[in-house]
């Protein structure tokens, strides 16, 4: 049972996901100190929480269920980007650093949007 709970770590739309949290984490780490408790920390969590309802909602195991997921990592996933927009613009970001992670987000949403679709159109195929 454990290892189909853990089976969310073969996608490659989490395995991304999780890239990017790495890379929002470690970039993160240089922003300045007064911005811990703000914009530090609502990065951070944004970008959690695109994988870990992307592994929820597999996890879950129903189409409606992990497609309900799925829009909230898309959501999550928004967010993170705008945050990455204005640490960019208030120059926490290098402009190397800016293009890797909105490449890596945008990877995502592709990967995001397409298994969304599959779900749908599997969900509704006649059998």
């Amino acid at each position: 049972m454990e290892k189909e709970l853990k089976a969310f770590r073969k996608l490659i739309v989490w395995q991304r996901a999780h890239e990017l949290t790495l890379m929002i984490y470690k970039t993160s780490e240089k922003f300045p100190k007064h911005e811990v408790f703000g914009l530090t920390s609502q990065m951070r969590r944004a970008v959690v929480s695109v994988e870990a309802n992307i592994a929820e909602g597999y996890a879950l195991g129903t189409a409606p269920n992990y497609l309900r997921h799925l829009n909230i990592s898309v959501g999550s996933l928004a967010e993170t980007e705008s945050h990455v927009e204005i640490a960019h613009d208030l120059q926490y970001l290098t402009d190397t650093n800016y293009e890797k992670l909105t490449d890596k987000a945008r990877e995502i949403g592709y990967l995001l949007s397409r298994l969304k679709e599959s779900i749908e159109r599997n969900t509704h195929k006649k059998p």
